[in-house]
């Protein structure tokens, strides 16, 4: 991988998404033997007011997305790999490690098809099939040509390795370059007597005695020095969505009586937001009837189409506002972000700059039935609110802020979603 220790999210470097959250310790020991942590922050590992926390969040400054809660990560890097190719049009690449366990999860395969649709030659996918999940083996076991054909299916190519090999696993990330998928098959504990490849073991921590033994097991065998690193190609464009920065459109031209719908009036704003160029609109398949449509007929290229795939939507949009390269919009029918209730409570904790809208909210659409009913999304953003205060108490930083747009007050809440970066619906 390309990055700075200096500066790890710099903005030419490349992206590294933990999906498999919990395998964190190894990738705060390894940011400690490139120099950016020492030993003894390591150390402080599940402590109370340690940032060192047994699942990642950017409180770190290495860290761009909080993962742990599992089958989030690949919609992640899939929207950071999509403004990385399409929009910084930059040679940065995105590797996103998940565990055989997560990939039970659907929105694992929604993002998967939403890289495969995009062509997002720039993802390099890793599982890590240990066979192992928490209590008992996961559903395929070590079956890797499963997994391979599985991913091959949604357009990946597909790499298996040696995940004790360090050689093996150097030679299939080379090989990774022009591909996009790795399958390192694992044994959970290896080297450790009676934890390898044993049921239960999960999240336990072995006594000091086999912890030492393991520890000279481990090394690099080759001779290719693993720290030597690639120079930056610094070819991301710079961005400032500073304050009085971002230059606006004038409003709608509405007049004094006229009545106009929310969700008119709502694609009518979105046009208005797009006269600065990184605004990115995020739609599942409904943008005809919530209006967004209008930014697809005037500003193509910055009309992301996530299809029916609510899950994977929020989580691009969450990727693709990492490291302040744009301000998503995700888009569809209020009662449809119940969908992804836990992709907007973990954007929320990763202190994304995401802007939410739902349309067709309550039960204002009763003739179409109560499937239809936007009910529980005002609860899920209030819900999601409590952790932006408690988290404001603790580190000052805003995660989510809730919006009624109506007409009256449309360009009160454009101006409040252009100047403030949190998420807000």
């Amino acid at each position: 991988m390309r990055y700075s220790v200096k500066e790890p999210k710099h903005a030419s470097a490349d992206r590294f998404v933990l999906s498999k959250g919990h395998a964190c310790p190894i990738l705060y020991a390894a940011w400690e033997e490139a120099g950016l942590l020492t030993r003894e922050q390591v150390l402080t590992l599940r402590k109370l007011n340690s940032d060192i926390e047994g699942h990642p969040t950017p409180r770190l400054s290495f860290i761009d997305v909080a993962t742990g809660s599992l089958g989030q990560g690949l919609s992640c890097a899939a929207g950071m790999a999509y403004t990385g190719k399409y929009i910084d049009n930059a040679s940065y690449r995105v590797y996103c490690l998940l565990g055989d366990s997560e990939s039970a999860e659907g929105s694992v395969w929604e993002a998967a098809a939403f890289a495969s649709y995009y062509k997002l030659d720039n993802l390099v996918t890793i599982v890590d099939v240990n066979r192992l999940g928490q209590s008992r083996e996961t559903m395929l076991g070590h079956d890797l040509f499963t997994y391979a054909k599985r991913f091959e299916a949604f357009g990946f190519n597909s790499i298996i390795v040696d995940g004790h090999d360090v050689a093996d696993l150097l030679k299939g990330f080379d090989e990774a370059r022009p591909t996009n998928s790795n399958y390192a098959c694992t044994l959970k504990g290896k080297g450790i007597e009676g934890v390898e490849d044993k049921d239960n073991c999960h999240g336990k921590p072995v006594t000091l005695d086999k912890a030492e033994i393991i520890a000279s097991k481990l090394g690099n065998k080759t001779t290719k020095n693993l720290w030597e690193l690639e120079n930056l190609i610094d070819d991301a464009p710079e961005v400032d969505f500073e304050i009085g920065k971002v230059k606006m459109n004038s409003p709608p031209n509405y007049q004094i009586g006229e009545k106009v719908a929310t969700r008119l009036a709502y694609g009518n704003a979105l046009v208005n937001y797009c006269f600065g160029w990184k605004f990115l609109k995020n739609f599942s398949d409904v943008s005809n009837s919530t209006f967004s449509d209008k930014v697809l007929n005037k500003y193509p290229q910055q009309f992301v189409q996530c299809f029916i795939a609510e899950q994977n939507m929020v989580g691009v949009a969450v990727g693709m506002s990492c490291r302040g390269r744009t301000i998503p919009h995700a888009s569809t029918f209020a009662v449809f972000f119940t969908r992804a209730a836990d992709q907007i409570r973990m954007g929320a904790i990763s202190f994304a700059n995401v802007k939410f809208a739902g349309s067709h909210a309550g039960v204002s659409i009763g003739e179409d039935g109560p499937s239809q009913m936007g009910l529980e999304d005002l609860a899920l953003f209030r819900a999601v609110l409590i952790i932006k205060e408690l988290l404001l108490l603790v580190l000052d930083v805003p995660t989510l802020l809730l919006f009624i747009q109506t007409e009256k007050f449309e360009r009160k809440t454009r101006l409040s979603a252009k100047q403030m970066k949190t998420n807000i619906y």
